[in-house]
C-alpha cells in the first residue's frame, strides 16, 4: 500500500471509532465533560504506555518538538472537552459534523504553522463549509441549542489546530505512540484537579461506558496519528467525514434522533465542500 492509502485507511478506521466513542460517551449518563474526558484519556494513555514499551521506538525530543508536542497536548484536550459537552447537548450527528469542521481548521493552520500554502479555491471551499456551519448552528436568541453547538465549533478548531501539530511532529519523526501517550497523559494531569475536587460517583454501568468510550478513543487516537503521519491533511482529509454516516446511523438505532432539515442542508454543503476541495488536489497533485 502507498503512503496515502495507508492514511486513507487509518483516517476511516478512526472516524468508525471515534463515532462510537462519542455513543459510549453519551450512554455515561449525566456526568462532567472533564471526568468523561478524564477516563477517556486515561484508557488512551494505557494502551499508548503498553505499545511503547512493546515497540520502544526511538524518541527525540528537540526544543522546538517539545513545544510542538504541547501545544497538540493543549489544543487537543480542549477540543475533547468541547466536543465531549455538545455530544451532551446535540444531535449526535450535529456534534459529529461540527467536530468535522477540524480538517478546514487543519488547512487553516497548516498555512500558519506550516508554511503550506492554500489556493484561492481552497479558501472558497473553507467559508462555504463555515456557511454550511450557520446552518447547523442556526444562530436565534431562541434556539436553546446555539451555545452547545459553538461550544462543538470550538472542539472542531482545538482538533484542527492539534492535528496540525500532529502533522508537525510527524515530519520531525517524533514516534506516533509517544505523540498519543504525551497527549494522553497531559491530558489526564490537566483534569486530575477538577476530578478530585467535583468528582460525581459513577454506577458500573457509566463506569463501564467510559471505559469503553476510552477504548474506543484510543483507537481512533491511534488510528488519526497514524493518517495524519502518513499523508497530508489536504489529501485524505475528505475521508474523516466518514464519521458523520456513522454517527447519523447510530444515532438514529440506538437514540432515535433525527437531524432537522436545516442541519441536513449543513450536512451537504460542508461535505460537498470538503468533497470539492479532495477533487481538487486531487487534480492538481496529476
Amino acid at each position: 500500500m502507498s503512503s496515502k492509502q495507508k492514511g486513507i485507511l487509518c483516517i476511516i478506521l478512526s472516524a468508525l471509532c471515534f463515532a462510537f466513542m462519542n455513543v459510549f460517551v453519551r450512554l455515561s449518563g449525566d456526568l462532567p465533560s472533564v471526568q468523561k474526558s478524564f477516563f477517556r484519556n486515561f484508557v488512551a494513555m494505557l494502551f499508548a504506555l503498553i505499545l511503547l514499551a512493546k515497540k520502544r521506538p526511538e524518541i527525540k525530543l528537540t526544543k522546538q518538538s517539545t513545544i510542538d508536542i504541547i501545544m497538540r497536548s493543549i489544543c487537543g484536550t480542549l477540543g475533547i472537552l468541547c466536543n465531549f459537552y455538545a455530544v451532551d447537548h446535540l444531535v449526535l450527528a450535529d456534534a459529529s459534523m461540527l467536530n468535522k469542521m477540524s480538517p478546514f481548521f487543519a488547512v487553516i493552520f497548516s498555512v500558519v504553522l506550516l508554511n503550506e500554502k492554500a489556493t484561492k479555491f481552497q479558501w472558497g471551499a473553507i467559508i462555504t463549509a463555515f456557511i454550511g456551519c450557520i446552518f447547523i448552528l442556526k444562530p436565534s436568541p431562541s434556539q436553546m441549542a446555539f451555545f452547545p453547538a459553538v461550544i462543538g465549533l470550538l472542539g472542531g478548531m482545538g482538533a484542527g489546530i492539534a492535528y496540525t501539530f500532529v502533522r508537525k511532529l510527524g515530519k520531525q519523526g517524533v514516534p506516533g505512540p509517544f505523540i498519543v501517550f504525551f497527549f494522553s497523559a497531559f491530558s489526564c494531569v490537566v483534569t486530575l484537579p477538577y476530578l478530585i475536587l467535583n468528582y460525581h460517583p459513577m454506577t458500573t454501568h457509566q463506569l463501564c461506558m467510559l471505559l469503553l468510550a476510552g477504548l474506543s478513543a484510543a483507537g481512533g487516537q491511534f488510528s488519526i496519528t497514524a493518517a495524519y503521519t502518513h499523508a497530508p491533511a489536504a489529501e485524505i482529509s475528505i475521508y474523516d467525514y466518514s464519521q458523520i454516516i456513522f454517527a447519523a446511523f447510530l444515532g438514529f438505532v440506538i437514540f432515535g434522533q433525527i437531524p432537522d432539515v436545516l442541519s441536513v442542508i449543513g450536512y451537504i454543503i460542508v461535505c460537498s465542500a470538503a468533497i470539492a476541495v479532495f477533487i481538487y488536489n486531487n487534480k492538481r497533485t496529476a
